[in-house]
């Protein structure tokens, strides 16, 4: 065993300054491509930043943002703790956005708001927890991957959202491949409108109340993960099948819930971008935010909190480089997605290349497992 396996690290410096320092390595990377290309680095940067969290609106569009990341990096960290590679996002997103249409098509028109979107909120969960528990079962009784399986069910709910938008939710007099437009008591309110509902002006933007639900599932994910019983026994499976079958839990029940809880989590996307935005069902409206809440969740090491935080930076980076490419000459959208490109790759993909240093600089030596239990034991005795 190496040296940096028997440091341990504190936890300030393994969710706060690596992640940081990741991030500060990923920009540098990043400004020596920009200078590459014949383009200032420094102002690249501060036309990003600017156009981000310069204005209200453009905070606006980055906090819509983060709240789908939000969404897609809670699904994956569930899964990740139970010791599952959730991959399926986009289609349990998609799966989700499904259900949420159907209801908001069936009951906006006939019910108040308080009613429709909780059931909307409701069906949207639903639908992607059915999308991701059939994989779940799957991995579990049959012992299919559930990277593969999560995989193939993107195409079929892809597939299946195209069918079901052509041959029956399409208006007749509609050329357009999307459904019809939600009644207004099917529509998540703005925070923009509700501003403007006590007296207060602010400049329109995407960002709508999915934005509170997308908060209090991080409150609900951490109590499950780390205060409740059934969070234990998921991660107890994630640690150690084998230990936590000989402890009394069932891996193949915490396998399926895992993943199911995850689907519900990747579901609540729709409430976002089809009842908070779009306002109708529409091809595609995912947009790789399924495969976004990978690097989200890696980056924020599959903890509520950072997951918050690295949702915060993919949002500024998806605002502040649309603006990128108004602002600057010769610096494409292209560019701009290699930029956002290396920075998910040296803040997740390769978040623990520095692990070694940081552990040498700030870690501490581990306790054996021996010497843990003797700890405990004298706990227990006083």
């Amino acid at each position: 065993m190496s040296a940096q396996a028997n440091q341990a690290m504190p936890r300030w410096v393994d969710l706060g300054l690596l992640p940081l320092w990741n991030l500060c390595v990923a920009l540098a990377v990043a400004g020596l491509v920009v200078l590459a290309i014949g383009q200032s680095p420094w102002q690249a940067l501060t036309v990003l930043i600017h156009g981000a969290l310069g204005e209200a609106r453009g905070i606006g569009y980055t906090l819509y943002y983060a709240t789908t990341f939000i969404f897609t990096g809670l699904a994956v960290a569930v899964a990740f703790h139970g010791g599952l590679f959730n991959i399926g996002g986009e289609g349990q997103a998609t799966f989700g956005g499904l259900g949420l249409a159907l209801v908001g098509l069936a009951l906006g028109p006939h019910g108040p708001a308080w009613v429709v979107l909780p059931l909307m909120v409701l069906a949207a969960a639903l639908f992607g927890m059915v999308w991701a528990a059939i994989p779940g079962y799957l991995q579990a009784w049959r012992g299919s991957h559930i990277v593969i399986t999560t995989i193939m069910f993107n195409f079929l709910a892809s597939s299946l959202s195209v069918y079901l938008l052509v041959n029956w939710l399409r208006p007749i007099d509609s050329m357009a491949v999307e459904s019809q437009s939600f009644a207004d008591s099917a529509r998540m309110p703005s925070l923009h409108s509700l501003a403007a509902w006590v007296g207060w002006e602010l400049p329109s933007s995407p960002v709508n109340l999915s934005l509170v639900l997308a908060l209090l599932a991080c409150v609900f994910v951490h109590w499950f993960l780390w205060k409740s019983g059934a969070g234990f026994a998921l991660r107890a499976v994630g640690s150690s099948a084998r230990a936590a079958h000989y402890a009394g839990i069932k891996p193949r029940q915490q396998v399926l819930m895992g993943m199911a809880l995850s689907g519900a989590l990747a579901g609540l996307v729709a409430v976002n971008e089809i009842s908070g935005v779009q306002g109708k069902l529409t091809l595609d409206f995912v947009a790789g935010a399924g495969f976004t809440g990978i690097a989200v969740a890696l980056m924020g090491r599959n903890h509520p909190v950072g997951i918050v935080l690295a949702s915060l930076l993919f949002g500024i980076l998806y605002q502040g480089g649309v603006e990128l490419s108004f602002e600057l000459p010769g610096f494409s959208r292209d560019m701009v997605v290699t930029a956002q490109g290396l920075i998910v790759l040296f803040s997740g993909a390769m978040a623990t290349v520095s692990t070694p240093l940081f552990a040498r600089l700030f870690g501490r030596p581990a306790a054996s497992p021996a010497a843990a239990q003797v700890k405990t034991t004298e706990a227990q005795h006083g």
